[in-house]
């Protein structure tokens, strides 16, 4: 079985050096079954299914191209009754559209868990919760022996890196991945592939909204919310994210400081709307802090409406980028962006503190590294 592993993750981390990172959904195309995988993750936030196109070359070996992303909001991580079975359902569901809608087959599905959940779970002794949530939907699509594998940390932090940072800034990039249920990433200090320094942290943009939720009490509006996100994002970095930066070791390596996962994509698509086309958008940290005031302050100035209305009259599509900030909203609320941007800009915070002349960066597509590189078991 250990021997399978290591083959299985050998092979995803030659592979994922490989992988083309296009837009966040792509437009619709002529689909090649061949050519086709689905990568479908349980995530603290919901469940999220990936589409994926390999193209096959012997000169340029292969890569990916993301088709299309759906995702469905469940909460796990509440770990309640309710958010199990809303997420046994969206699993299914997704799962089955991939064999019925664009006839997938099962080999060529790719189920699991992530370690945000992982991390959660343990953190509030729910881990049975996970095994139940296999078990159930193993059953529910009469597959005994689907594998779903609840990723590590470290697997999943040094994949991602390796998939989203071009070969060319490798080993001057730190990439963080900003999850629902934790934080992680992290460089490689020795200028080689030999050893992944792991940056982790147990927050993330859901589990920031939650704790700060709970302290909210019965008082459930926006005002206290705000109060009590702000408590939550200060002890967090008082208790974990200071020490986290610091003990790095990131200066003076790492040049270049690169924020993936949602809240960096939902930040990076409201702040510059009409660089939709561009996966990577440089930015500095009063960019972020003004953001996250805007947020919580001016939400109505965010609006789909409102953004486009600003554009004015230049060369980009008014109707696409619309419909790419409509997407964020319909994945983030405005607690969630409130909670998401106030973790985004703590850690952006201690790295700026450590290193003034360190270049900030968002990814907006970074779904396409660890999740995209489980789909390379099947090039064989």
């Amino acid at each position: 079985m250990l021997k399978t592993k290591s083959r299985v993750l050998l092979v995803l981390l030659l592979l994922v050096s490989a992988v083309v990172v296009t837009a966040q959904t792509s437009t619709a195309r002529n689909l090649k079954l061949p050519n086709l995988y689905a990568g479908i993750e349980v995530g603290s936030k919901g469940v999220k299914m990936s589409l994926i196109e390999l193209t096959r070359s012997a000169e340029t070996g292969n890569s990916f191209t993301i088709v299309k992303d759906t995702s469905v909001n469940t909460d796990f991580i509440s770990f309640t009754s309710a958010t199990f079975d809303a997420t046994l359902e969206g699993l299914t569901a997704l799962y089955n559209v991939a064999l019925t809608k664009y006839n997938i087959p099962t080999k060529r599905v790719f189920t699991v868990i992530s370690s945000g959940v992982k991390q959660q779970a343990e953190k509030e002794k729910k881990t049975e919760s996970i095994a139940k949530l296999i078990s159930a939907f193993q059953t529910k699509i009469n597959e005994p022996g689907r594998l779903v594998e609840v990723v590590d940390v470290m697997q999943e932090a040094k994949l991602s890196h390796l998939g989203i940072v071009p070969l060319s800034r490798r080993y001057t990039t730190f990439l963080i991945d900003i999850g629902s249920g934790n934080t992680k990433g992290g460089f490689f200090p020795y200028g080689n592939d030999s050893y992944f320094y792991l940056f982790q942290l147990n927050w993330g943009t859901k589990s920031t909204a939650n704790a700060a939720d709970k302290l909210s009490g019965d008082d459930k509006s926006l005002q206290n919310y705000s109060k009590q996100l702000q408590r939550v994002a200060a002890n967090a970095e008082n208790t974990d994210i200071t020490y986290a930066v610091n003990t790095s070791g990131s200066y003076p390596v790492s040049d270049h400081i690169a924020f993936s996962g949602g809240i960096a994509w939902a930040t990076a698509t409201l702040l510059y709307p009409e660089l939709s086309n561009n996966p990577i958008i440089p930015v500095t940290y009063e960019d972020v802090e003004r953001f996250t005031k805007r947020v919580s302050e001016n939400f109505s100035s965010l609006s789909e409406a409102y953004l486009v209305s600003k554009l004015g009259n230049g060369k980009w599509d008014k109707k696409l980028v619309g419909e790419e900030i409509k997407r964020v909203h319909s994945v983030f609320d405005q607690k969630a962006l409130m909670a998401g941007s106030a973790l985004l800009l703590r850690i952006m915070r201690q790295f700026k503190s450590v290193n003034e002349a360190k270049q900030f960066y968002l990814i907006k597509n970074g779904q396409v590294g660890w999740v995209s590189a489980y789909v390379t078991e099947a090039t064989d």
